[in-house]
């Protein structure tokens, strides 16, 4: 039996990734900072539920904790971020990229930290950090591509650095597969459903790379068409 964790998984891309996650046979435990929410998605999705706040290192080690007590953990899908407002470069001040980085960077690095030790003890072990598009130097600089104009500093920064943590966590832990993933412009409250595409096919990249096996690809980043440049 393989057990997940999904953080920010009470609604939107995590609440589907684990849904489907379950239906693969998956052990899922739905990640909530708010304890009610958390127990009416896992309630919905026949799923367990542990509160955890990414940006708090207290909530962080008390999930892990109970999920230890629980008999351990295979896959860590770090799904909780924030987008905030999209102030451009020559508004944009440290004070607004703090929050997003202590959410989308600092609490994935949180959170990996306190579970890598249950990671380390299962035969599989996977970790999947929900990226963006918008992380990617390459695309978002390209000529033409209207997809990746977004005029907001602190959220591209905040995947951007995400990506690079994913990196160096896949040198470091060659045993892992360690992967970040582009959903595509989904629509759920961070963008106040604006999004172009629905949960079902934003989480289908999420769901693949959670399931990789021993001999799949790790320190990649990937959307459901295949690799992205960096």
């Amino acid at each position: 039996m393989t057990t997940t964790l999904i953080t920010g998984a009470n609604k939107g891309l995590g609440f589907e990734t684990a849904r489907r996650l379950i239906a693969a046979g998956h052990t899922v435990y739905v990640g909530s900072r708010d304890p009610e929410r958390g127990r009416r998605a896992a309630e919905q999705l026949g799923a367990r539920m542990v509160v955890i706040d990414v940006t708090d290192d207290a909530s962080v080690a008390a999930a892990a904790r109970t999920i230890e007590a629980d008999g351990g953990l295979d896959v860590l899908v770090n799904n909780a971020g924030i987008e905030g407002n999209a102030v451009g470069a020559v508004e944009v001040t440290a004070d607004m990229l703090r929050p997003l980085f202590d959410t989308n960077v600092f609490g994935v690095v949180r959170v990996t930290h306190a579970f890598l030790p249950l990671l380390r003890r299962s035969a599989a072990p996977v970790v999947v950090n929900v990226s963006s598009g918008l992380a990617s130097k390459t695309l978002v600089s390209a000529v033409g591509t209207p997809t990746y104009a977004y005029p907001g500093v602190a959220y591209p920064a905040s995947k951007a650095a995400l990506n690079m943590v994913t990196v160096q966590y896949a040198k470091a832990l060659p045993d892992m597969r360690i992967n970040a993933v582009e959903p595509g412009y989904t629509a759920t409250d961070l963008n106040a459903h604006s999004g172009t595409q629905t949960v079902e096919e934003g989480a289908e990249i999420i769901v693949r790379m959670a399931q990789v096996g021993p001999d799949g690809p790790t320190g990649g980043y990937f959307d459901v068409k295949g690799s992205l440049p960096w």
